[in-house]
Formats: C-alpha cells, structure tokens, sequence
C-alpha cells in the first residue's frame, strides 16, 4: 500500500491507520511551502479532513530567509502531507519478527567529527554561537519492506510520538520521543528535549544514570538555553503574557536511555500555517542562537539532514495539531534501495569530542535494540510448615524489575496470588513460579519438586562464546531466555554451563549464581560482571557468608571448591569437566 500513514496519537493515547487519500500535497521548491500549508489548513478546516505528513528541515528557509541550510541532492520534497478522511483505531504495531540487522556506516569519519567539534569550540570563542546541534548521517543498504523495520522500532522505543509514512518512493519509520508541539484549541505547548545519558542495567545503576542527569550541569545549561530559544518562538504567536514553563528538568525514561525533558505552553489564536513559521525548526535542533548556528550547520554538515530533525505529524478539525522532532527517524528510499538514519548532539564549549561521539553512539542503539516480548519471573521455594523461602527477597527483586520495565505491579494482589496457590498444596515441597506480564497480569503455578537433584556434583562446562556484560537482560529474572537456551545446548556433555562476559570474568551458570572457594575464603563474581542477583546470593552477601570479587576463566584452575547455588537448590556442590583445562581454559 503506498501513500498511508500509521501514527501514534499521544493524547489519545491510540494508534491511528489513515489511508486513500483524497489529496495529496507535495512541495519541493522553497516558495511552494507556505502556500501549500495555507491550502491544507483549509482542506482540513473547510472539508473536516484529516492532513498527515512531513516538512523536511531543508524547508526552514521558507519560514525565514535568516535561516540557512544545505541544499539537497536528490528529488526528496521538502513537505509531503495526505489529506485523508476519519483514521481507523488499530493495535499497537508488532512485528512478528525482529526486522533483519542493517550494516549501517556513518557519513562521515571519527577524526572529522572531531575537526567539527573543534570548529564548533572556536565559533563559541568568537562569540558567533552558545550552543550548535550537530550531526551526520548513517546509511544502510535496503531492500525490503519498511514496515517491520517501523514495527521494530516501535514496539522496541515505546515512544510517544512514533510514526510510518509511506510514499511512492519513500518510507519514514520514526520512533521519535519528542514532542516539536500540540495544538489543542488555544493552547500551544511544546516539550524540548535536551541532555542524554544512557540506560543503567539494573534498578539502583539506572536510577543513578537518571540522577546524574538530571543534577548534571551542563545539561541543565543546554536545556534552559533551548527553554529560553522555545518561549521567545511561541512568544511570536502566543497571547501576551500567556507563555510559561511548567516542568523544567524533568527526566524521562526510555528503553536505550534517559532524557532531559522541559515543557513550554502558551494560549494562542495563530492558524497552524503562522504556528510553524513562528517554531520551525526546533530549537533543540538548531543550537543558539538559531539563525547564526544553522548557518555553522550548513558549513560544517556534510550531507543535507533531509526529513531528520524536520517534523512529522498531523492537523486535524476543531484547531488539533501534533508534530514530533523528527530524531529516531529512518528514511527508505526504495529507487536507491538505501536506509539512512540521523544522529547528533549538542556541542557547547565545555563539550568532550570522546564523550559527545559516545552520546551519538547511544544514541544510535535504537536501531540495533530489540525489545522482546516477555514476562517478569520469580521461581520460589514453598515448603510445608516454613511456607515460601526467601519470600521478601523475592518480591523485592520483582519489584525492582518492575520498575525498571515499567511493568505495573499490585503488592497486595501478588501476596493474595501466592496465598490462595500455597493453600491449595499438598504437604510437600513445591516449586512455584510467580509471571508477571507487561499489562500487569499476574500468573503462579506450581510443580511438586520431586528428588530430581543429582547425587553427584554438577558438572559443569565453559559457555563457548561470552555474554555482553551490556545487556540489561543478564540482570533481571525473565521469561526471555534465549542467551541461556543456547549455552545449554552448547555444551550436551554438562549439567549447566557456566557463563563468562567480554572481559573473561566469570558470571553465574546458565540456571543459577555460583560460588568458589578460593583463597580460603568464598567469593562469588559482583553483579557489574553481568548476572542475575539471586535471591539466596543475596542472602547469603546480607550475612556475610560469601562476599564478591571479579573471578576470571583463568582463575578457576586455582579454585579449592565450586558451589552452584539457587534458592530451590541452595548449596550444590559442583565440578570442571576435566576436559575443560585442556579445550576450554587459556
């Protein structure tokens, strides 16, 4: 299907399907913007339609002549807008598998980055700018179809402001969470993101990464300055004295990283055409101040930004508009069977060259985070007379998981769920296993534990390759068990696997934590190795009977004992594989 679009409408929290257009509205001469916004603000005022689309960045110089920008290559129209009767409701876009990996390669290299950045710094010194957001591009080669790429990306961003265009020629898979501005009535508000810092992989690194954000000075720097760029544009076309800010600061949550979010409202009469004039393009895009910095952009810039930081969205009957900053944002283009895909940041005086690239690479991850769908999970203990082991550690670790996945939770239902399960067992130990699903759906079942545990010391076996100390998976207990499906597999002569990250140390089994004795002492490998903190790991820290230390491969050739331990199992004694000092160990 070619000329439809699928958006996220964030106010009404929906998903929106338009398709068979009665009009389609293309420019792509600067001249022809402005008056091509006019006759689609009166198709949608006059006829109740519903206009969907895009303005590329390239079209800011026809707003005003101040601002400069790089002329483009290619056919690639600067607004392209559908005007399109009542959208359909549908589902949240799902893929039914993850879209295949691109082999993305950046335009431009690390060391002329870092000569931009420098000429960046000696404009700021001259006075010529405070801030410049700059950026470059990553292309992909692409022939398939686009839409479970969008699907991916989607489903993988939870963002706000998500949308899928498809052209002709062209395909837009934008998973963009900022918000460029809503028109409800009068009232204007928009929500400048500025300042990043990346995802913790458990609760407590998270929270500190979102902390140090938020207190972060140079960020809080940047995001007032693009605050203040954001209430002089809406002061152009608001009610006098009607612009104000109520969140500055705030930070938000999102699955690759936490971003600094500030929002700017104000009351206006303007019509949509004189809105985008008064805001386009964004300031959080541009740098300050905008006329000056976007002609540094057009200098330094190597290629034209095209849709990226331009913005999608759309105008509908009774004065309501939505418009994202197009950021996130893949662009298809099918007769030159290339993706490419925009990234940057702010670069202002104090800025690292080192630590601003590791932002875009940050940054980028969306296009290679897969999001899969599962279940948080705790499998506990219950004994006839002592009831569930470990039970507040439990909860505590689901909890903790939850808040780190958004995934709602109700205490009070989930100790009822496992009251009425305990109650209905028979008088032997059990094994039971508490889901909770993304909706907030809680699951328990139970399975008689049975004598299933060997009387002989588990053998245990090196994993072939290392896990990525990285992944946010290692360290919440969930249904998504693929990584330790595979080690299993891996090794058919063991009874577990033991797991080892990118750096060679040592992190758990591919069913539970371990323990060495080494050195007289009982150690077992910190939670920053990469693994699950177990629930009678945990315990046992909390009495000081184990206590941990970073445990390499080559480390276990000198260990006295090797306990595998869980809170079902608790102590099992465990051994190597003799083959594994010679095929397995450095």
């Amino acid at each position: 299907m070619r000329n439809h679009v699928v958006l996220h409408d964030a106010a009404a929290k929906q998903w929106l399907h338009f398709r068979e257009p009665r009009h389609i509205v293309e420019a792509h001469r600067l001249e022809e913007v402005l008056p091509a916004l006019r006759r689609i603000d009166a198709l949608v005022q006059e006829q109740g339609l519903h206009a969907v689309g895009f303005i590329s960045y390239e079209a800011a110089p026809a707003f005003d002549h101040a601002l400069q920008v790089r002329q483009m290559d290619d056919p690639f129209p600067i607004l392209w807008f559908g005007l399109f009767p009542e959208p359909e409701v549908i589902p949240s876009p799902r893929a039914a598998q993850p879209a295949p990996a691109l082999d993305w390669t950046p335009t431009i290299g690390r060391a002329a980055y870092d000569e931009a950045i420098a000429h960046i710094k000696e404009h700021i010194a001259r006075g010529d700018t405070y801030q410049v957001n700059y950026t470059f591009r990553l292309r992909a080669s692409f022939s398939g179809d686009p839409w479970p790429l969008f699907q991916t990306l989607a489903h993988a961003q939870q963002a706000d402001y998500a949308a899928f265009i498809e052209t002709e020629r062209y395909a837009i898979c934008s998973a963009s969470p900022e918000l460029f501005f809503r028109l409800d009535g009068s009232l204007l508000a928009s929500r400048p993101m500025k300042g990043t810092a990346a995802r913790g992989r458990w609760l407590a690194e998270d929270e500190a990464q979102a902390d140090w954000l938020h207190h972060s000075e140079k960020n809080r720097a940047e995001n007032v300055m693009i605050v203040d760029m954001i209430r002089n544009d809406l002061g152009r076309v608001a009610r006098t004295g009607t612009v104000s800010v109520p969140r500055l600061f705030a930070v938000e949550k999102y699955p690759t990283v936490w971003q600094m979010t500030s929002t700017v409202e104000a009351q206006t009469d303007a019509s949509l055409p004189d809105i985008m004039a008064a805001l386009f393009p964004c300031a959080s895009i541009t740098g300050a101040p905008k006329a000056r910095t976007m002609q540094i952009i057009s200098d330094l810039e190597t290629t034209p930004r095209r849709l990226y930081t331009g913005t999608i969205g759309f105008i509908a009957p009774n004065r309501r508009a939505q418009f994202n900053v197009a950021i996130r944002t893949v662009l298809v283009d099918r007769q030159r069977a290339q993706a490419e895909y925009g990234v940057g940041g702010g670069i202002v005086w104090d800025s690292d060259s080192a630590e601003e690239y590791a932002e875009c690479e940050t940054k980028a991850r969306v296009l290679t985070a897969q999001w899969p769908d599962f279940s948080l999970l705790e499998t506990i203990l219950w004994e006839p007379g002592d009831g569930y082991f470990l039970l507040p550690y439990h909860l505590r670790r689901l909890q903790d998981s939850a808040r780190y996945f958004d995934f709602p939770t109700d205490p009070a239902a989930i100790h009822a769920e496992l009251a009425a399960c305990a109650a209905s067992l028979p008088p032997a130990p059990h094994r039971v296993r508490l889901l909770l699903a993304r909706d907030g759906t809680l699951s328990v079942q139970a399975t008689p534990l049975g004598d299933d545990a060997p009387t002989r010391p588990v053998r245990l076996g090196l994993a072939p390759t290392p896990v990525n100390s990285a992944s946010p998976f290692l360290y919440h207990k969930t249904t998504h068990r693929q990584l330790y499906e595979q080690a299993l597999a891996s090794r058919p002569d063991c009874d577990d696997v033991l797991l080892w990250n990118e750096r060679g140390e040592i992190t758990e089994t591919a069913i539970a934590n371990i323990v060495l004795r080494l050195d007289n002492e009982l150690v077992t490998p910190p939670l920053s190795s990469g693994l699950l903190p177990g629930t009678f790991r945990a315990s046992l820290l909390d009495q000081s009977q184990v206590r941990e230390r970073i445990i390499t491969r080559e480390m276990l050739r000198h260990a006295e004992h090797i306990y595998r331990i869980n809170s079902v199992r608790k102590w099992q004694d465990a051994v190597l594989l003799l083959q594994v000092y010679s095929k397995d160990l450095p």
